[in-house]
């Protein structure tokens, strides 16, 4: 059985300061500067007044003159996220992160620890915050069964299970309470053939369809299985057999991250917000890194910059290295280029690791070394020849015309770099 552990607006509850910041107010996630200004998450009271995540600025303003934004805050997101994961895999669940605020687990590998399905969702609850509540199993007439609606302003997860990550996704977004929400066996399959058609939105395979399938008048996944597997082939593609295969139950397996070592290093800018000032600060962010004990002697293969924004947010930058570094002066070079894309001055640094490389880059960087070495030696033999000889006396031959019948055109000689 695969759960679905699902926190509503989970990026804008960090960016506004907690869950009670959003009840009662239009709130929404202010474009980033530089982008195209479209919104990021939308509280209850803004989706009221038909602001949408995704729709354009001027368009939401339209609909909503009170609407308040709030910068977007990715390195509070990234910290909280990833100590919800780490609270996820303490208890020995392996977890696939779908997107800040949602993740899947598999309760397979965990039943010989718990016991039963039951006992594992109630160890996942615990592992993500205090829950009391009891787990709900659709089975028959109690598939329609309502449920409580949650407090105002509340952010604890919500928990649903069923056979296929679909149908867990759908469980989850189901329910209106704390309490976990099982689907059960061929139950499963009927209660998600009367689930809104937006659910596909979810899955990056198949969201564009939205809009498509929503002019065809489709609004349940049920009226989406019944077109058949063979027309949405035809009309969608690839796409439109995917969604099919979700509509009907089917889904690819899980895909658990595996478990990575996380090194971080933080620094406040203080008044070095910008300029050559802040590459000071990155280059000693770098340095502290390489001199960690626990590196031992690994090379960096990709890495994440961030920043904590002085007119409040963050800002963050995830950078792939081209090969596995170990060198402090390319590290910095590499990352250098990327503070220019800092939104607005910064009030602190941070430099985190996000996957290391194999433990050859000291000797790679001794090799380097000795090619500078030599070809430093290599320029200046160059310039005493020339200081000797004139400016002749050091020549290349360059292949300019090689088809050519005129001997003199086909190599021409020009001077050798100093």
């Amino acid at each position: 059985m695969i759960v679905c552990v699902h926190f509503s607006r989970f990026e804008l509850v960090l960016a506004a300061g907690g869950a009670q910041a959003l009840v009662g107010r239009a709130l929404a996630i202010a474009p980033p500067t530089g982008s195209e200004q479209r919104l990021g998450g939308v509280s209850g009271a803004a989706e009221a007044q038909g602001v949408r995540r995704g729709m354009a600025l001027g368009e939401a303003l339209a609909r909503c003159p009170d609407l308040t934004l709030v910068p977007a805050d990715p390195v509070g997101v990234q910290e909280a996220w990833e100590a919800l994961l780490g609270a996820l895999e303490s208890i020995g669940a392996p977890v696939e992160p779908a997107r800040p605020g949602l993740a899947y687990l598999q309760t397979g590998p965990l039943r010989s620890l718990y016991g039963t399905d039951v006992a594992v969702i109630a160890a996942m609850q615990r592992a993500v915050g205090p829950s009391e509540r009891s787990v709900r199993t659709v089975r028959g007439e109690a598939m329609g069964a309502a449920v409580a609606a949650p407090p105002p302003g509340d952010r604890h997860a919500r928990i649903g299970a069923g056979p296929t990550r679909f149908c867990a996704l759908a469980a989850a977004l189901a329910v209106r309470s704390r309490r976990p929400l099982v689907l059960d066996g061929s139950d499963a399959l009927r209660w998600l053939s009367g689930r809104p058609i937006e659910l596909l939105g979810y899955r990056a395979e198949t969201e564009r369809l939205l809009e498509a399938l929503t002019r065809l008048g489709v609004r349940t996944l049920g009226e989406l299985a019944r077109l058949g597997r063979a027309a949405l082939a035809d009309r969608f593609g690839e796409a439109g057999v995917f969604a099919h295969r979700l509509a009907c139950g089917e889904d690819t397996p899980l895909r658990p991250r595996l478990a990575q070592e996380r090194m971080q290093e933080t620094m406040s800018v203080g008044d070095a917000s910008s300029g050559q000032a802040i590459e000071r600060v990155l280059g000693v962010l770098v340095d502290r890194l390489l001199a960690r004990n626990d590196r031992r002697g690994r090379t960096l293969r990709a890495v994440t910059l961030s920043a904590r924004l002085l007119s409040g947010g963050g800002w963050c930058e995830r950078v792939v290295f081209r090969q596995p570094l170990s060198d402090r002066d390319r590290i910095s070079l590499a990352l250098s280029l990327r503070l220019l894309l800092l939104p607005a001055p910064a009030a602190s640094l941070g430099l985190a690791v996000e996957r290391f490389g194999p433990p050859a880059g000291e000797q790679r960087a001794l090799l380097e070394e000795g090619r500078a070495t030599r070809a430093a030696r290599l320029r200046e033999a160059v310039v005493q020849v020339r200081t000797v000889a004139g400016e002749d006396a050091a020549m290349r031959a360059v292949c300019v015309d090689p088809d050519s019948r005129v001997p003199e055109r086909r190599v021409v000689l020009t001077p050798l770099p100093g």
